[in-house]
C-alpha cells in the first residue's frame, strides 16, 4: 500500500460523514469510491459533490468491490460494531466512529476478529486528535504537566431525534456509550493511567426517547488522577463538550480546537499538526497506519477499556 492510492467506501452521509468527506479532500492518495446512506437520492446528491462514482444503501455491496482497501463508518450507533465485523470479515481495513460498539461484548466481538485478521481497525475518538487536546498530551510525554483533575462538560440542547444539521436521525443519540466515551477515553489515555473506580448517576428518562437526558459520571485513574464529567440534553446555553484540565503545573481549558490557559489567556495550537481540523488528523491516522502496516493511535485494543468502564456504568445505573 505504500505508492498506490487507498480506495475507501464510506457508509453514512449525514453530519459527521460530510465530515470525514471534507476531511480527506485534504488528504494525498486517498479516494472515496464509494458512498453508501439509506436514502439513496440524498446519497447520490452527495456523491455528486463529492465526485464519487458508486453509490448504494447496502454496506455489503461496497464491500464486494475488489478495489475498496478500506471503510469508515458513519452510520447510526446501534450498526457499529455489526458492520465493523462485516468489514473486517470482508478483508477490508475499517475506521467506525465513535462508539465502537453499544455493548461490551460487541466491542469484545471486533478487538477479537481485529487480532485475527490483522487488518487496521481504529474507533474515531477524535479527542485524541483534536490540536488542543494534543498540545496538552506533548506537555505530559515530555514530564512537563500531570493531571490532577479533569472537569468537563458535555452539554446539548435535543429533546428530538435531530442530528448535528438539523436534520431528522433515524436512531436515538445515547449520553453514556457515545458522549461519555469521548471524555472516559480521553481521560485515560491523558493521565496515562487506566481507570481504576467509576460512578455514575442518572436524571429522569425521557418519556419518548427512552433515555438519560442528564447524566453525571466520577473516574479516578491508578495513578490518582480524577475526572468529574456532567452531561446534558437539556442544556439550553452553549453547546459543545469543555474541559479543563488541572495539573500539577498550570490549568488548561480546551473548547474543540481552541486552547487557553486558567486565566483564559490563548495558546497557539496551529503548529501542533499539520492541520486544525481533529476529523482530518484521525483520517490522516488511519490511512498511514494501513501504508504503514502499523497500529494507529485509537485501534479497537486500545480504546476497548473505555468501553469496559462504559459497561460497568450502565450495570450501575440498571441497579440504580
Amino acid at each position: 500500500m505504500s505508492n498506490k492510492t487507498i480506495k475507501v467506501a464510506l457508509a453514512g452521509a449525514g453530519a459527521f460523514g460530510i465530515k470525514h468527506l471534507d476531511g480527506i479532500k485534504n488528504i494525498d492518495g486517498v479516494e472515496v469510491v464509494s458512498l453508501i446512506s439509506r436514502d439513496l437520492e440524498k446519497t447520490r446528491e452527495v456523491a455528486e459533490k463529492y465526485g464519487i462514482k458508486h453509490v448504494s444503501t447496502d454496506l455489503a455491496d461496497s464491500l464486494a468491490l475488489p478495489e475498496v482497501d478500506a471503510v469508515i463508518l458513519c452510520t447510526p450507533t446501534q450498526m457499529h460494531a455489526a458492520q465493523a465485523i462485516a468489514c473486517l470479515k470482508a478483508g477490508k481495513h475499517v475506521q467506525v466512529e465513535i462508539p465502537l460498539a453499544d455493548k461490551l461484548e460487541d466491542a469484545q466481538e471486533v478487538v477479537r476478529l481485529q487480532k485475527e485478521t490483522g487488518l487496521v481497525a481504529m474507533c474515531g475518538h477524535t479527542r485524541r486528535f483534536n490540536p488542543s487536546h494534543q498540545w496538552i498530551h506533548k506537555k505530559i510525554e515530555a514530564g512537563e504537566f500531570n493531571i490532577q483533575q479533569m472537569d468537563v462538560q458535555t452539554y446539548f440542547f435535543r429533546r428530538t431525534n435531530m442530528n448535528a444539521l438539523g436534520q431528522a436521525r433515524s436512531w436515538t443519540d445515547h449520553l453514556l456509550w457515545h458522549h461519555a466515551a469521548h471524555t472516559v477515553d480521553l481521560f485515560a489515555y491523558q493521565a496515562g493511567s487506566p481507570i481504576v473506580k467509576a460512578n455514575a448517576v442518572q436524571g429522569p428518562i425521557h418519556p419518548q426517547l427512552g433515555i438519560a437526558m442528564d447524566m453525571s459520571i466520577q473516574l479516578k485513574a491508578a495513578n490518582g488522577a480524577i475526572c468529574t464529567l456532567s452531561l446534558s440534553f437539556n442544556n439550553d446555553g452553549p453547546l459543545g463538550t469543555f474541559f479543563r484540565y488541572i495539573g500539577d503545573s498550570g490549568t488548561y481549558i480546551a473548547r474543540y480546537d481552541d486552547l487557553v490557559s486558567g486565566k483564559e489567556e490563548k495558546i497557539d495550537v496551529s503548529k501542533v499538526d499539520v492541520s486544525m481540523n481533529g476529523i482530518e488528523l484521525q483520517d490522516r491516522e488511519f490511512f498511514a497506519a494501513i501504508r504503514e502496516g502499523r497500529e494507529p493511535n485509537s485501534s479497537v485494543s486500545q480504546v476497548l477499556a473505555c468501553y469496559e468502564v462504559l459497561h460497568q456504568l450502565e450495570q450501575q445505573l440498571n441497579e440504580g
